[in-house]
């Protein structure tokens, strides 16, 4: 999770994961539309490749990629369990300070 998380870190990489979610893409599509070189976009697919969240084919000269979402999953599963752990710790303190007031 901390490779998904790491890789989601950068806009510029969450947008690529954005764009493959709508459609697979060649990398020079993909990189198509970014203020940076190809080169730089590169590393940045190499990145969200490592974290598992992007998957290359390789057709002669062609790299195309698609999204894998799976740790995109597993990663919404962990904030979701995070999520009710903290809004009860937060209801039960609510609960306390009200009590406070009487």
């Amino acid at each position: 999770m901390s490779q998904t998380y790491g890789a989601l870190s950068h806009p510029i990489r969450r947008e690529m994961v954005e764009r493959l979610r709508q459609d697979d893409a060649r990398v020079t599509e993909l990189a198509r539309g970014f203020p940076i070189s190809l080169a730089a976009a590169s590393r940045h697919i190499q990145v969200l490749e490592a974290a598992g969240l992007v998957r290359r084919t390789v057709k002669g000269r062609d790299h195309h990629l698609s999204l894998d979402a799976r740790p995109l999953a597993e990663a919404a599963e962990w904030i979701d369990t995070n999520r009710t752990f903290w809004a009860q710790r937060l209801d039960a303190l609510a609960k306390v300070l009200g009590q406070g007031d009487q």
